[in-house]
């Protein structure tokens, strides 16, 4: 099987009530189950990707005295929006959604975890001066194709299916499996047409259960 399922940050604080809640971000929960339930039938690698973040992480606007969260500023020489506290190391909305069937992942990938530099992505942190383990995992594994959801398509998914593509996998995204933060109102859209112009695919659920069963055949 040389194909993988990635979960993006499926995490409580990216859904409603969360601490920097996506809207609509707990729809993704049950397409997420759905594919899962698909890759299990097919044998497929199902990993996901979680936001680790330090307390003191310096993405957080409360870590700088004059930060506002949304607004833009600048982090270990790169640009950088402040975000709200959120996906702390131990805390519940650091866990996954209740409802997201997680005991079914093979691997689970942290990222965030250096406090001085965001990390976005679930290969590199955002000015790629560190690694995840995703790449030798995958590698290991024998794997050169993803399919990927998750939040929030606009960052996390984003930066994830680019570095995927740049890294030389092939990469399709579950469009109803992903929600967007939407700073501006076409943020998503922009992200989902510039994952295709690099070399992605947009799939639905559909496609997915069709492809990961033809997988097992």
């Amino acid at each position: 099987m040389n194909h993988a399922l990635l979960l993006v940050d499926l995490q409580n604080d990216f859904c409603p009530n969360g601490a920097l809640p996506v809207a609509q971000g707990d729809v993704t929960i049950e397409v997420a189950n759905v594919a899962i339930a698909a890759a299990q039938k097919a044998g497929m690698p199902i990993i996901a990707s979680q936001d680790w973040h330090p307390a003191h992480h310096l993405s957080f606007a409360s870590n700088h005295p004059d930060a506002v969260v949304g607004e833009c500023g600048e982090l270990a020489g790169l640009a950088q929006i402040w975000w709200p506290v959120h996906c702390v190391q131990g805390t519940r909305g650091a866990e996954f959604h209740p409802r997201l069937h997680h005991q079914a992942f093979d691997a689970v990938i942290q990222k965030g975890t250096q406090p001085d530099i965001d990390s976005y992505s679930a290969f590199f942190d955002n000015g790629k001066r560190a690694t995840t383990a995703l790449d030798n995992l995958l590698r290991q594994r024998g794997i050169t194709r993803l399919t990927i959801m998750g939040l929030a398509t606009d960052y996390c998914v984003k930066f994830t299916v680019l570095d995927a593509l740049a890294l030389g996998y092939e990469v399709q995204i579950v469009e109803e499996g992903c929600r967007g933060v939407n700073l501006q109102p076409d943020d998503s859209e922009a992200a989902l047409v510039d994952m295709v112009a690099r070399g992605a695919r947009r799939i639905c659920l559909a496609d997915f259960i069709a492809t990961s069963a033809n997988d097992s055949a």
